[in-house]
């Protein structure tokens, strides 16, 4: 059964298209949040809980059950997928 993927992304990043592609090209099914389309007030909310898990609060943040990994990290990323 997979684990549980929720990644918090820009819209512009570069590296978080880099990660959806990543994910889509492995068939994985996630969840994800581009934190820059939301209005003010649901964006402090999300950024409070990216801050969470990644307290530098960049992106991509990419969570994989418990596993916590910012940044496209290719192979960190099909290894916590297992």
């Amino acid at each position: 059964m997979q684990k549980p993927v929720k990644i918090y992304t820009l819209s512009t990043c570069s590296h978080c298209k880099a990660t959806k592609k990543l994910l889509d090209d492995c068939g994985v099914t996630y969840d994800f949040t581009d934190v820059d389309l939301l209005d003010i007030e649901e964006r402090a909310a999300v950024l409070e809980d990216v801050k969470k898990w990644n307290p530098q609060c960049s992106f991509p943040t990419i969570i994989i059950g418990d596993k916590v990994i910012v940044g496209y990290k290719e192979d960190e990323i099909k290894e916590a997928l297992g």
